[in-house]
């Protein structure tokens, strides 16, 4: 008797245990907060690239347009 007491208390702390681990929300934030760092250095990332392209397609053009003229 003594020992089914013994496992039916500790099956209890342990299930205590995990529900509360499973209600718990610590972490939330700095999880939520790395993914939008994330998700901004590749939208930086993106502007980048197309900052780059568009002033080096337009130097090329001004190149091209200033040999023609002169």
């Amino acid at each position: 008797m003594e020992l089914a007491v013994r496992a039916l208390v500790v099956w209890q702390l342990t299930a205590g245990t995990v529900r509360r681990r499973l209600r718990d929300e610590r972490g939330e934030g700095v999880i939520s907060t790395a993914i939008a760092v994330l998700i901004m250095a590749l939208i930086g990332l993106l502007m980048w690239t197309v900052f780059q392209r568009v002033f080096n397609d337009a130097g090329t053009r001004i190149e091209t347009n200033v040999s023609d003229i002169g």
